[in-house]
């Protein structure tokens, strides 16, 4: 297995980065039942290539810029198979004493690379500050969160000890950028407290005085503000996840300016720093707040230096800790501060490589400035011609890269995540960009039309990228049902379905298809879930069948929102407010609920009509409560429809 990584990892660059598979591929590649006797070890090898590697993304590859880095290095591999050996479960400094302390030790040694004040370190006699090893930047941030939180309701409850916690949870209020990550909203909502989102501006930065006004006015509402700001007794943390490694260098630092008044901070040397997943650092200006909201000790967990040791099961959600310290030490003492250095530089040396080729290309634009290793780049006009572009490079393999919404504007995040990038293997990838920048660019309209791709080849186009399914702002409408996700390039689908809809004038008397709608009214009625392509396959039947009075509107006026059907059609506004997000190339088509249309249908039908024991279905009237009721049976298989 040894030989296997050093091998896979020094032929990274023959992979494809980016997988060709579809969902549920791996079901024909494995047996249904687990095996009922032990398997070879040969058998069990064979089958990372043969199951494993090609559904894997490789993001230790040169060509991968999606994202942000998940680096790892020899010193981090080893450090975790010694770790994984051992298999301590560090929750009291008594489980195991080593895994405890190494961690005070190298979280001291990081808080001094990055130079973070001395009230963050452990070794500090004069503040109750230390560091602590957490899973994920998400998990720190609510750690913080859940903390805050134990800090406002003490401190509210010191002026009406009569009130209760839950009412002053439920008055709670949290602030954060638009543009915070989306681990900060889950945090709000698992912690339920309310969530501020405040704009940035034109730097996408959030500004104190846009934080004050937001405080004034919930304050005026009752609501208690209780975490972000370093004003009004706060609490303030810093989600430094992936910008955090780059502070080693001094040059870095002033990102970091004003971090003496956070009450946290958080960064991931899982990202940049080469130690790999899962690792983040966290600090705290006083522990105390984590042991007033986490602290448990029942008497099995309890040690003779309880009290006089420091017991990391108080620091976190979960009990158990694993002996992530160990691959810290290993790679700090292999790297040094000054090979770590380097490290950084050379990766933002290597965006500033990617900027100047995107400044080069006029019908490229870098709408808002680099960040440290990562670059957001477009096509010059509209949204669209960006998303094509994006759909078309991810479907390549070649690379990958994911999208992003700034302001408005549809850009592809581009980051140099490898440590084995090198100038060439960018020169390489801004050739790939721009030729299928010309190829997207070089369609007329005529051609578009011609190349449209229909719903029932939409699994096999070669267009169709998945990689907008992690867009937080999807600039296409989303045809769900419980197997798949599908997003379109274009608007096809929708617009010759309105216009099928506005042609057809037949009369249902005389309709071919009548015998076809009853059976689609049975399906609907029976309420069975079907697939996606059996129920579009429905609407084009229904289509055929349809009159005047059937046709939905296929658009509202431009200030009414459009709803989810049972079609599955969904928009933006499904998606959380809490985003700014650009208007979808779609935005305000309407597609039938097929249910309303089917049932209008019957209802239709069935009027002036007499029941007979060979008709479908059975029409009574009766009234319940005062109110006029419908009954429908259906004759053939039972099913009955109530309309109210």
């Amino acid at each position: 297995m040894v030989e296997y990584i050093a091998d896979y990892l020094e032929n990274i660059r023959e992979r494809r980065v980016f997988p060709d598979v579809k969902p549920g591929y791996m079901r024909d590649l494995m047996p249904d039942e687990a095996p009922e006797h032990p398997e070879p070890w040969q058998n069990i090898f064979n089958d990372i290539e043969r199951v494993v590697m090609p559904g894997m993304t490789h993001w230790q590859s040169p060509y991968m810029h999606a994202y942000f880095p998940a680096l790892n290095s020899y010193p981090s591999l080893l450090a975790d198979m010694l770790a994984d050996a051992i298999n301590c479960i560090g929750f009291t400094w008594a489980s195991s004493p080593a895994c405890t302390e190494l961690e005070i030790m190298v979280m001291d040694w990081l808080a001094r690379m990055l130079g973070l004040p001395d009230h963050f370190l452990h070794s500090c006699k004069d503040a109750p500050g230390g560091g602590v090893i957490q899973t994920t930047a998400s998990e720190a941030t609510f750690v913080c969160l859940l903390a805050a939180r134990t800090e406002a309701i003490q401190r509210y409850q010191q002026d009406d000890p009569e009130i209760e916690d839950a009412e002053i949870n439920s008055r709670l209020v949290a602030y954060c950028s638009d543009q915070a990550h989306s681990s900060v909203e889950k945090a709000g909502l698992i912690g339920l407290v309310k969530m501020r989102y405040i704009e940035s501006d034109d730097n996408l930065s959030m500004r104190g005085d846009k934080v004050l006004e937001a405080i004034q006015n919930d304050r005026e509402k009752g609501l208690i503000p209780f975490f972000v700001s370093a004003q009004e007794e706060l609490w303030m943390h810093v989600d430094a996840a992936y910008a955090g490694t780059a502070f080693m260098c001094p040059e870095f630092r002033h990102f970091m300016a004003g971090i003496e008044y956070a009450h946290s901070l958080a960064f991931n040397p899982s990202k940049w720093m080469m130690v790999h997943f899962d690792c983040t650092a966290m600090w705290v200006k006083n522990s105390g707040s984590l042991h007033r909201t986490f602290n448990v000790e029942p008497i099995y967990l309890q040690h003779e230096n309880t009290g006089l040791a420091i017991d990391f099961m108080h620091w976190q959600i979960g009990l158990s800790k694993k002996f992530r310290s160990l691959k810290l030490w290993f790679v700090i003492r292999s790297f040094g501060v000054a090979g770590l250095q380097k490290h950084i530089r050379e990766g933002v040396r290597m965006a500033q490589k990617f900027e100047a080729f995107v400044k080069s290309d006029p019908r490229f634009e870098i709408p808002y400035a680099r960040h440290l290793g990562m670059v957001v780049f477009r096509l010059k006009g509209e949204n669209e011609l960006t998303e094509k572009l994006l759909k078309k490079i991810n479907s390549t393999g070649k690379l990958h890269c994911v999208p992003a919404c700034l302001k408005g504007k549809y850009v592809i995040r581009f980051t140099v995540t490898s440590t084995y990038t090198t100038v060439d293997d960018l020169s390489r990838d801004w050739a790939i960009i721009r030729a299928v920048a010309s190829e997207v660019l070089s369609k007329t309209p005529a051609e578009e039309h011609k190349a449209k791709v229909f719903l029932k080849d939409t699994r096999k186009n070669p267009d169709f990228g998945t990689s907008l399914l992690l867009a937080n702002s999807p600039m296409s409408p989303k045809i769900v049902n419980g197997s798949f996700a599908a997003i379109f390039d274009n608007n096809d689908v929708l617009f010759e379905f309105a216009k099928k809809l506005q042609q057809f004038k037949l009369d249902v008397q005389d309709s071919p298809g009548k015998a076809m709608r009853r059976r689609i009214r049975g399906m609907l009625m029976a309420g069975k879930q079907y697939s996606l392509d059996s129920r579009m396959d429905l609407v084009t039947t229904l289509v055929q069948s349809a009159r005047p009075s059937d046709m939905p509107t296929m658009r509202e006026n431009s200030m009414e929102q459009p709803d989810c059907h049972d079609t599955g059609v969904q928009t933006d506004e499904a998606f959380s407010p809490s985003r700014g997000r650009s208007r979808s190339v779609d935005e305000g088509i309407f597609t039938p609920d097929l249910k309303s249309v089917a049932l209008q249908d019957a209802i239709d039908e069935d009027e002036g009509e007499s029941s007979s024991p060979e008709a479908d279905t059975t029409k009574k009237t009766r009234e319940l409560n005062g109110r006029p009721e419908t009954l429908f049976h259906c004759n053939k298989c039972g099913a009955v429809l109530t309309v109210q």
